[in-house]
């Protein structure tokens, strides 16, 4: 039977592309319907899109396998906007006011909007964070209804590079898939694997992926730092693979052999690993080569963190996706940064009902996919497929492409929910809309000091002239007489 309400999410990966179908139940949890991976190591760097012809076939495959699976036919999904260069910028919009003034709620928009239209170069904004308002001198969550001369929004920009974003969008609209909504997917992660009271006292989350690492930093329950780093779990792979092996091949010794951390006391020196049927390595130069890559990680992600909230993590590291799955990954962590609490986020903090092992394995791999289709509110369901036709046929019906400006209005800064990145189509359609008041409000400007309104006070400009040159032609006749 085919399923008729269900929610659709992809998330673009470095090494998989992953999509997921589920259904939210009234009580909460969340059932997965099914999943889809391909591998898009090929096409897709450090959470990137390079080759846009792949992607674009891969995102098809995925959504007809779905389809497939749900004998259902897919109207919009959901997509994760994570990879390299995402980076976070602080940014302060300051506002004088008449003496007295009190805030109101459209002097902040008017701040949040300044902010979103700031330009950095070769970047986009894909979302904002807001901070805290200085009203006058006194730091203030919502400074609405408050008194001052001097109102100051601080702001965090979450930033990516222009290309990159352009690509995502061309992926999807070539592809002919709808997109309900974009997420930041470190966001919806957060969300999904961080508890209150981590977010509240302070805590820093690590998004261990194969070619990127994540580093977010959370305090008083807002996002106070956000930043990709270019180094993975595929990185340690890689060097070993440097014993003269492929990767595949390194890939499972890491997997069987490698340990983040092991006390100098611990190593025998006697032990060595096969590397094949007749070679072997050393078992302290293969601990050597694992850990030096991972204290690089590790340092460059101590490195992310502000100093101003270094001594204020009373939430700890807490550590997920695949890269968290390597032995004593929370020793290495103490290690380095001295901080004594470390969680290893395993699962989302939601309720997931599933008897697919990519769910129930509960290892920190699915967790921001999860994370994307926990955040859906709005029915993927297209069409119910007819049992005779052919979901994997190159010839498809022929149907209207939907883009996400038909589905969304444009919305202003207030309006849009945290993690929301606009697509190009909604940034478009605003800008169209932008555009077409500021017209509108020139036109009204010239209409007051013509003295009326639109062409009716253009006429009465005009006829006020002709009515001045009739009456100097006339007195110019008379005197002549």
């Amino acid at each position: 039977m085919a399923a008729k309400d269900f929610i659709v999410a992809i998330e673009l990966g470095s090494s998989k592309m992953t999509g997921i179908a589920g259904k939210k139940n009234i009580d909460g949890s969340i059932s997965v319907l099914a999943v889809v991976k391909e591998d898009s190591s090929s096409f897709i760097r450090n959470g990137v899109v390079y080759n846009i012809n792949q992607t674009v076939q891969c995102i098809s495959n995925i959504v007809r396998k779905l389809s497939s699976q749900l004998k259902s036919e897919i109207a919009r999904v959901y997509v994760g906007v994570s990879g390299q260069s995402i980076r976070s910028v602080k940014n302060v919009v300051v506002k004088e006011l008449p003496g007295g003034a009190i805030v109101s709620q459209e002097m902040v928009n008017e701040l949040m909007d300044k902010n979103r239209s700031m330009i950095y170069q070769d970047n986009e904004i894909l979302d904002v964070a807001p901070q805290e308002y200085k009203v006058d001198n006194q730091l203030q969550i919502d400074p609405v209804g408050i008194q001052c001369s001097r109102l100051e929004g601080n702001f965090l920009n979450i930033i990516w590079r222009n290309t990159f974003y352009y690509n995502l969008n061309q992926c999807f609209e070539t592809a002919e898939v709808a997109i309900a909504e974009m997420y930041l997917a470190p966001l919806a992660l957060a969300d999904s694997v961080l508890t209150d009271a981590e977010k509240r006292s302070g805590c820093v989350l690590v998004d261990l992926g194969a070619d990127t690492t994540t580093v977010s930093v959370y305090y008083k329950n807002k996002l106070r730092h956000l930043a990709v780093i270019p180094l993975g779990s595929d990185n340690i792979t890689k060097d070993i693979a440097s014993l003269q092996m492929d990767e595949a091949a390194a890939e499972k010794m890491k997997l069987k052999y490698g340990c983040a951390y092991t006390e100098n006391t611990d190593i025998d020196n006697s032990l060595t690993y096969p590397i094949d049927a007749e070679r072997s390595v050393e078992a302290r130069k293969f601990i050597d080569i694992v850990e030096g890559r991972l204290q690089e990680i590790i340092e460059n992600v101590w490195y992310q963190v502000p100093s101003e909230y270094t001594d204020r993590l009373l939430g700890g590291i807490i550590l997920t996706g695949g890269g968290s799955n390597m032995k004593d990954i929370d020793k290495a962590f103490r290690n380095h940064t001295h901080i004594e609490k470390i969680r290893v986020a395993k699962f989302v903090t939601q309720v997931i009902k599933s008897s697919i092992p990519d769910i129930t394995d509960h290892n920190g791999k699915m967790n921001t996919i999860l994370g994307l289709l926990s955040k859906g509110d709005m029915n993927c369901a297209g069409e119910e497929t007819p049992e005779n036709v052919d979901l994997f046929s190159a010839e498809k019906p022929a149907k209207p492409a939907q883009t996400t400006a038909d589905l969304h209005a444009p919305r202003s800064a207030d309006q849009i929910s945290p993690g929301v990145v606009p697509t190009a189509a909604e940034k478009e359609k605003a800008e169209e809309q932008r555009r077409k008041a500021a017209e509108a409000a020139a036109l009204k400007e010239g209409d007051a000091e013509n003295g009326g309104e639109g062409d009716e006070g253009e006429e009465k400009k005009g006829m006020k002239g002709r009515m001045s040159r009739f009456k100097k032609w006339m007195d110019q006749f008379l005197k002549e007489d």
